[in-house]
């Protein structure tokens, strides 16, 4: 009920065209989350690299094989593989499919297959768009705590390769009569405009936004800080002469370090003739998928399974379709406040950078210290497969927040399309 209380305070009282909100997320006491055989925990978690949508690696390549991979690849970590289990419940959601029919639900029982889980085992998709895999998490972790399950992958997968963006599919013809309707088909970078216009975010800011963003990825990449959380995955290429080879995708591919100022100076912009949202300050279209194995706290050290990190909080909101990237400044706040926490206990914030314009107002709107966010580079440079980042961005976090050796909080926050944003609090419990 707390919980509830929490989240309806936040929608009542958001301005209804976007204004001042309090936001008191640095004056509440922080406290210590007591652990407990209820909690909710990560036991591991992977992804693979992240291609480029119709150029990469696997721009033919169907993501059926690639999810499959990260499911495997976090099933063969236990010590116990999860098939030979007879005492335990598994459920497996695969989430993030935006834009796969069905949301992605017949791929999903075949990945199930390609990953050897028997029958027995359920299966089912999400689609809260670009929140899809962390909402799979979200919904595993419920299913836990209500004694459903005990143990579940939360995974998140898109082949931006294989759809194309822009069809809402067939919309009822009232959407006109109703402003806050006609706002959910507002293309994504107009909203980015929007965002730009309405909070002063000027092109400069979002170039150096951008730039950083590619050098951080560049520098995680050649220090090898990616490599613990990436499952290579074994394709097939075909060359500009027609010759067919075989290729394992161990990089993400978006990173560009040669990015500079004066470079991204130069683009036009690529929705609104007279805006500031370019190619060069906005996401990256990618294929990419991740997964989580997730489970009570009682069930996974009966098991004898590592815990990797613990989920202390979730939080989804609501915010104007036409802004809908600012919807981490007001997820943020209320993740936080339900974790007992405040901005200066977090040590990592992951948060999408679908365009640099919606980041970094979320940045200035909650002060967040910029040595803390996305340290090894966001969307802009390593890429943004819509239903898989959610999933991915956790994996990244949990396995930033392991390297730092100690005891420590992290966040994963996203905007989403037609006006939400979600946000959730992970605690790594140190070696």
């Amino acid at each position: 009920m707390h919980r509830v209380k929490v989240i309806s305070g936040h929608l009542s009282s958001y301005p209804p065209q976007g204004g001042n909100r309090k936001c008191n997320i640095n004056h509440c006491r922080a406290r210590a989350a007591v652990s407990g055989p209820e909690d909710v925990v990560v036991v591991h978690g992977r992804r693979t690299a992240i291609g480029k949508a119709k150029r990469g690696l696997f721009k033919v390549w169907s993501f059926k094989p690639h999810s499959n991979s990260v499911v495997c690849a976090n099933v063969s970590l236990s010590p116990r593989c999860l098939l030979t289990l007879t005492n335990i419940t598994v459920c497996l959601t695969l989430a993030g499919n935006v834009l796969q029919p069905g949301a992605g639900a017949v791929m999903a029982r075949i990945a199930h297959f390609l990953s050897e889980f028997p029958e027995t085992v359920p299966v089912y998709t999400v689609n809260r768009q670009c929140s899809s895999g962390l909402q799979a998490l979200f919904n595993i972790a419920g299913a836990i705590k209500s004694g459903s399950i005990d143990l579940g992958l939360a995974c998140g997968v898109e082949s931006m390769s294989l759809q194309e963006m822009g069809n809402p599919g067939d919309l009822s013809p009232r959407l006109v009569d109703f402003e806050k309707a006609r706002a959910c088909v507002v293309p994504m970078g107009i909203t980015s405009e929007n965002v730009a216009e309405r909070f002063g975010i000027s092109r400069e800011k979002q170039d150096a936004f951008a730039v950083s963003s590619h050098q951080k990825a560049d520098r995680a990449q050649r220090s090898g800080r990616f490599e613990a959380e990436i499952v290579p995955v074994v394709t097939r290429v075909t060359d500009a002469e027609g010759t067919e080879s075989t290729v394992t995708v161990l990089k993400d591919e978006g990173v560009r370090p040669s990015t500079t100022l004066e470079g991204l100076g130069k683009l036009r912009a690529a929705f609104r003739a007279d805006g500031s949202t370019t190619a060069g300050n906005s996401s990256q279209v990618s294929d990419g998928a991740a997964a989580l194995l997730l489970g009570r706290r009682s069930a996974v050290e009966a098991l004898g399974l590592p815990v990797l990190g613990v989920l202390r909080a979730s939080a989804v909101v609501g915010v104007p379709p036409d802004m809908m990237g600012i919807g981490p400044a007001y997820a943020i706040p209320a993740a936080l406040e339900q974790a007992g926490l405040i901005v200066a206990d977090i040590d990592v914030f992951e948060i999408n950078e679908a365009f640099a314009s919606q980041a970094v107002y979320c940045v200035e709107k909650l002060g967040l210290p910029l040595d803390r966010v996305n340290p090894n580079g966001g969307a802009i440079a390593l890429g943004h497969p819509l239903g898989c980042t959610g999933a991915r961005m956790a994996v990244t976090l949990l396995h930033e927040l392991q390297r730092m050796g100690r005891r420590g909080y992290g966040v994963v926050s996203m905007c989403i399309g037609t006006g939400m944003g979600a946000a959730a609090v992970f605690e790594y419990p140190g070696p």
